[in-house]
């Protein structure tokens, strides 16, 4: 039977805290492209799984709501939040449609590796724009399209673990069959023009769109990523 994210949703949260590299990684990158006052700040975060970058939005003093479908990662991130209380809320939610967050309510939406779960990119897009406020922010990580394509492989090379290619223009949903990747529950695979032209198609002003090299950790934990940026960095204005 293929995994679900209901399935592999206990396994999830102790990787992430466990001290996943990635994660960390894709938080910190996504909290640098913030803007630099997000003191008193609404901020959505769709797609919160276990809550790791919904705690660190808090620390900003930020008022965080964060969002996830999956019923067990938001129990995690509500047991979390009871153990060591940081103001965040959690709900049960849909990030395509977003049917608990009225319209205009909130000055920013973050999305760490969550969008390439969800299944119609364009939905989501026009949930984010409804939900914001006049000149609101977007910012969002994704597994780098390049390198996390159906069929790419990593292979031994006389220079090291090297990342192979796969084919990237086959837009959709694949799965790993690696027993201990997150992306055997299914990930929407979309090439960087199609992120990029979601996000102007739904009346946003590009910020920045970044590739951050990965961190001394990032390579220590998965040699193969040497020389290859983890993941694609997306941030935008409501326009």
């Amino acid at each position: 039977m293929e995994a679900d994210w209901d399935g592999i949703a206990d396994w999830y949260a102790d990787l992430v805290r466990g001290g996943s590299a990635m994660h960390q990684f894709s938080r910190d990158i996504l909290l640098n492209a913030l803007p630099d006052r997000m003191l008193g700040l609404d901020v959505l975060d769709v797609g919160c799984g276990e809550g790791i970058v919904s705690r660190a939005l808090a620390a900003t003093g930020a008022r965080v709501v964060g969002i996830d479908p999956t019923r067990t990662l938001i129990a995690h991130a509500e047991a979390a939040e009871r153990a060591h209380p940081v103001g965040v809320a959690y709900r049960v939610d849909d990030g395509t449609t977003l049917r608990t967050v009225a319209d205009g309510s909130t000055d920013g939406v973050t999305a760490a590796l969550s969008l390439n779960n969800i299944v119609d990119l364009d939905a989501a897009m026009e949930s984010c724009r409804r939900v914001l406020r006049p000149n609101g922010f977007l910012t969002f990580t994704v597994p780098h399209p390049c390198f996390e394509a159906p069929g790419t492989e990593t292979i031994s090379t006389s220079s090291g673990m090297r990342r192979v290619a796969g084919d990237y223009f086959a837009e959709g949903l694949w799965r790993s069959a690696h027993p201990h990747s997150v992306r055997r529950a299914g990930n929407y695979h979309r090439t960087v023009s199609t992120y990029l032209t979601a996000v102007l198609d739904h009346g946003f002003a590009l910020r920045s769109c970044s590739e951050p090299a990965p961190s001394d950790t990032v390579r220590a934990e998965v040699p193969h990523r040497l020389g290859l940026p983890p993941f694609l960095l997306v941030s935008a204005t409501l326009a």
